[in-house]
């Protein structure tokens, strides 16, 4: 971290660990306030008060109090950034970076399951996967972990370059290019080309995995000018990849799949386009030098992050699919058809929330969502936020009145699910993370 200054007094200080937030403060942490939609400036007591030993200061911020291990810099932020880059660079340490418009999380899960079954492995904690999160992801692994598997979001073209600059990962993946962030970056192309800022960083002799059923990626990695000795893979459904699916059966608990090396894997998980998030999984694994049957091994432990295709089987007898964490196009269609796939049940029920950040077509994908729900598969159709309302409304010459309702707010909208589930039923909940649909899940439960 260039431009530190401290006072000498407190130069033999032990420091264990970093926060920004005071309600993650430890015993020996240094605390880096960050400037965001608050000043953590403010809280620079607080942290000392809870066990935090030293904290850096911004240097153009007034008052720095005194009596306190202070660290100057120019800039907070930066100086975290730089602090996990030198600390990652200290680490004999294997690291996976995984981005994509949709699956990093559930695809992290896997790798997750499947390296810790030969090496010691860490992998990103909830949603720390930005400029913040995984600078904080890189100084929370221990300096014995062999595999770390690092997230990378962004919402702006170059926020990627960055992620990959910081963690330098050995294997890079991308899972598919979506529409989320359009707004921001104006196309799929560019989205591409903005997923493909991960190699960046990648190991000189890495290996790039992208999804190669993607047109719009593949195109752009052809427009990519690749330094010869980063290896690519391409993983999916089609025989043109050098990963492909040979065969797949769908039951309402597990997905079972063969791939072209004619090994055989069971996921418990829904959702038909988790399969391909596996076979990035199982590329990378195979990279890993980790056995076929290791990697199986792994993926029949494979836990889901909540709010990611979580299903919960409540003690009212009906099923939640809480899948509230995010929404796009691709993966609302995809978790509808998952509820269409799935059998056994009396009634199947859609709660759908706006999906947020497409830009000025926003209206058409709300429109497209709503051509894949017919009523001989759905039973109720309940849509919530101004977006969805457009689903709703090209259903009702659909479905029977009192089948597809549109709400403003969650509290009329849980009353009526309530009076409409009943034992044996299953109901879908997705919605765009400003939307906040786990609070409509906990009611529920």
């Amino acid at each position: 971290m260039g431009g530190l200054e401290s006072d000498s007094a407190h130069h033999a200080l032990s420091i264990s660990g970093v926060s920004i937030d005071t309600r993650t403060i430890r015993a020996g942490n240094l605390f880096i306030p960050i400037i965001r939609l608050d000043n953590g400036h403010q809280y620079v007591q607080e942290a000392m008060d809870k066990g935090a030993v030293a904290s850096l200061w911004q240097a153009d911020q007034p008052n720095p109090p005194e009596g306190i291990p202070l660290i100057k810099v120019p800039n907070t932020l930066k100086a975290l950034q730089n602090l996990s880059k030198a600390y990652r660079d200290q680490l004999d340490v294997k690291v996976i970076g995984v981005t994509g418009s949709n699956g990093k999380t559930t695809t992290k899960d896997m790798l997750h399951a499947i390296a810790s079954t030969i090496y010691k492995t860490q992998k990103t904690i909830g949603n720390y996967n930005g400029e913040y999160g995984l600078p904080l992801t890189l100084l929370e692994l221990e300096e014995d972990t062999e595999v770390a598997i690092v997230e990378m979001g962004m919402s702006h073209a170059g926020e990627i370059r960055l992620l990959s600059e910081l963690a330098r990962p050995d294997i890079a993946i991308i899972t598919m290019i979506g529409v989320s962030h359009i707004a921001n970056l104006g196309s799929k192309e560019a989205i591409a080309h903005a997923k493909l800022e991960i190699v960046a960083g990648l190991h000189q002799k890495g290996l790039l995995l992208i999804n190669g059923d993607d047109p719009v990626l593949a195109k752009a990695l052809s427009e990519l000018d690749l330094p010869t000795s980063i290896r690519t893979l391409r993983f999916g459904g089609a025989a043109g990849n050098e990963l492909y699916l040979l065969e797949q059966k769908v039951t309402d608990t597990t997905l079972h799949f063969r791939t072209n090396t004619q090994h055989e894997y069971v996921l418990p998980m829904l959702g038909n386009h988790n399969v391909l998030n596996a076979l990035a999984a199982i590329a990378s694994s195979s990279e890993l030098h980790i056995p076929a049957d290791k990697i199986a091994a792994g993926l029949l432990q494979v836990v889901v992050t909540e709010m990611r295709m979580q299903r919960i089987q409540t003690k009212f007898g009906y099923t939640i699919i809480n899948d509230a964490w995010n929404a796009s196009p691709s993966s609302m269609e995809a978790a509808i058809q998952t509820l269409i796939s799935l059998s056994g049940y009396k009634h199947k029920i859609l709660v759908l929330g706006d999906m947020l950040e497409l830009g000025p077509d926003e209206i058409k994908y709300h429109i497209k969502i709503s051509e894949s729900i017919r009523y001989d598969e759905i039973d109720y159709v309940f849509t919530i936020g101004p977006l969805s309302e457009v689903i709703t409304q090209e259903l009702f010459n659909r479905f029977p009145p009192s089948h597809v309702q549109h709400y403003e707010n969650k509290e009329p909208l849980i009353d009526c699910i309530q009076h409409v589930l009943m034992k044996d039923d299953i109901v879908l909940v997705k919605g765009s993370r400003g939307m906040k649909l786990e609070e409509i899940v906990q009611r529920l439960i």
